[in-house]
């Protein structure tokens, strides 16, 4: 299934209209049903439906293990699709059912609670992962290089998954957070540890965002553009590395409790952002 379609457009160029071909993403629905029930509706690509349905599941704590998941069913109609998740249990159980609406592309999360459950948690005191600057920046610059569907589109978000050996898993789709939702359901079928990996993305890091990374213990997020106040406030309360503005020889350190090689924790005042140039 192509992730883009060609269409016809009016193009202005050079003081005159003539008729021009463009790529336009793929925009498909998928809803996804949890016991029979209608969580949510995804505006996506169309790509790896089974992965983005358990992410979003378990980064919105819906599941928590894998044993939990019975089956999963996703149905092509063309022009929408269906997940059916079957999991143990009651999974609406101890739920507050109103959603909130938040910057995540439109779709609707459980956030008051998710932020109360996550923010708990301390991923600082795992320094086991430790990355170069200039490692940093060259992931970015990889980042980019895959992302042909952005290049011919440019309608589209990037995230990878990464360690020591690089990249090892590249994500594209409408909203970036699909993309990260899709390295979660990855990850969580396939049971991958996650405390020596980090995420490079594309796009604005809300928390939203921060809130999944934490939820799959993954201790470092690097992107490409800025990170609201309220995800920079959940990264230190939570000890993620928070990397932003990463790109051209440079990036901003938002929270670094010891991952980043070189990097001297005693000229970062805990409320300023730190620019650093290679």
């Amino acid at each position: 299934m192509s992730k883009k379609t060609q269409c016809k457009v009016w193009e202005y160029r050079e003081s005159r209209f003539d008729t021009a071909t463009v790529n336009a993403i793929r925009e498909v629905p998928l809803t996804i049903v949890l016991n029979g029930r209608e969580v949510v509706t995804l505006l996506c690509t169309g790509k790896h439906p089974r992965h983005l349905a358990l992410g979003f599941l378990k980064s919105d704590a819906f599941v928590q293990h894998l044993d939990e998941v019975l089956d999963v069913d996703v149905v092509d109609h063309g022009d929408r699709q269906v997940a059916r998740v079957e999991v143990h249990g009651d999974p609406w159980a101890g739920r507050v059912l109103s959603r909130s609406v938040t910057s995540g592309c439109g779709k609707g999360t459980n956030f008051e609670r998710n932020v109360a459950t996550v923010s708990r948690r301390r991923l600082g005191e795992d320094l086991s992962l430790r990355v170069a600057p200039a490692e940093i920046l060259r992931l970015v610059a990889e980042l980019h290089d895959r992302s042909t569907l952005y290049r011919a589109t440019r309608g589209c978000h990037n995230a990878s998954l990464c360690g020591p050996e690089g990249m090892l898993l590249f994500r594209e789709d409408i909203g970036r957070h699909n993309a990260i939702d899709m390295i979660v359901g990855h990850c969580f079928e396939r049971g991958e540890p996650m405390g020596d990996k980090f995420i490079v993305s594309t796009g604005r890091v809300a928390s939203e965002i921060l809130l999944k990374v934490v939820r799959m213990g993954i201790p470092m997020l690097v992107s490409t553009a800025v990170a609201t106040s309220f995800s920079v406030n959940l990264a230190r309360r939570t000890g993620v590395t928070l990397v932003g503005n990463a790109g051209s020889g440079s990036f901003w350190v938002y929270n670094d409790p010891g991952r980043i090689q070189g990097f001297d924790l005693a000229v970062a005042p805990e409320k300023e952002m730190v620019s650093i140039h290679e």
